[in-house]
């Protein structure tokens, strides 16, 4: 097997070669790596939180978080380019809930991780 990045050769090739087959496309990885960023960031984090209780607007959110709205929008709109929360109009207001059962899952396993 050559290796054209790497300075080291295989100790285990049987475990390279299993492994290295499965893993998946650097595309993905990076993508992976970009959703995780937007995770890693407590507003967001605490945002994600409160849209799992309920649907809300940015005013409500501003008062539950203790912000600004103009900082609840900034950083809704990250959220929304991650594709972890939609938006609807309703009248006047728009309100944002999580995209799907996904971001509540993941939310929940790291929670749970972390209080291991």
């Amino acid at each position: 097997m050559e290796n054209l990045r790497s300075d080291c050769e295989a100790t285990n090739i049987d475990i390279v070669n299993r492994v290295k087959p499965r893993m998946p496309e650097m595309n993905l990885l990076y993508e992976l790596s970009d959703f995780f960023k937007v995770m890693g960031d407590s507003t967001r984090i605490q945002l994600l939180w409160a849209l799992e209780e309920s649907e809300m607007c940015v005013g409500d959110l501003a008062v539950v978080l203790d912000m600004t709205k103009s900082a609840v929008s900034h950083q809704l709109k990250v959220l929304r380019t991650a594709k972890l929360v939609k938006a609807q109009k309703k009248g006047k207001n728009v309100y944002y809930a999580l995209d799907d059962h996904h971001v509540k899952s993941i939310l929940e396993k790291a929670l749970e991780h972390i209080g291991e």
